[in-house]
């Protein structure tokens, strides 16, 4: 049991670093727009004050209240932790990465970005202690739905990119991309880590297809 759960906080506590990383890395190039959720941070950022990550933390209160009242049940501990360290993770890795210095790095960084967002999220996701607050209502919006994760994602980054855009945030092509993107990264990736867990665990039931409806049941 020490061991399981060793493995599995390890996968999830590397898997939020690894994700906040990727958030960073297309923060940096937002030349090309950033993802929804950055849009309206940086927004906030701009008009009120404080800093990104910050603001990512506060929002992620609002939405680990709202999410408790659809599921009527109280988030889980890793729910709470995904949502009070991506926001200093962001910050820090904003303040070690260098700025981007002409467009071919802000489009190595958003490409990067877009990546490692994806694996870290699929990552942080594959022990199953309990997903973020946005990708928790992501799970929601795919399970009420009956949609992929991908088209999920989709739907519910569009909503907050206007919201984000409407405030004055950096929203571009990028953004879009992103949005079509990054769930089919994390469908992708979560499999693959999945079956990594269950191999460190010698856990056969856990090597399995990813599917989001058992996920869902979980979060």
């Amino acid at each position: 049991m020490r061991k399981e759960l060793i493995w599995k906080w390890l996968f999830f506590f590397v898997g939020l670093a690894v994700m906040s990383l990727g958030v960073s890395m297309v923060i940096k190039g937002k030349a090309l727009g950033t993802g929804s959720w950055d849009v309206l941070h940086i927004a906030l950022f701009e008009n009120v004050g404080l800093t990104i990550g910050s603001w990512s933390v506060i929002t992620g209160f609002v939405i680990v209240g709202s999410t408790s009242l659809l599921l009527k049940e109280w988030p889980k501990l890793a729910t709470w932790l995904n949502m009070i360290l991506c926001g200093p993770f962001i910050d820090f890795y904003s303040w070690i990465l260098p700025d981007s210095t002409g467009i071919f790095f802000d489009v190595f960084y958003f490409l990067m970005g877009i990546l490692v967002l994806g694996v870290g999220c699929g990552l942080y996701i594959s022990p199953r202690l309990g997903a973020g607050p946005r990708d928790t209502l992501m799970m929601i919006f795919a399970k009420k739905f009956r949609g992929s994760i991908g088209r999920a994602r989709l739907a519910m980054e569009a909503l907050i990119a206007l919201i984000g855009g409407l405030l004055g945030g950096p929203i571009g092509a990028g953004t879009l991309i992103i949005a079509l993107c990054t769930g089919y990264v994390v469908q992708m990736s979560l499999p693959f880590f999945e079956k990594m867990l269950a191999k460190k665990l010698d856990n056969k039931d856990q090597d399995k297809d990813f599917s989001h409806k058992n996920l869902a049941k979980e979060l």
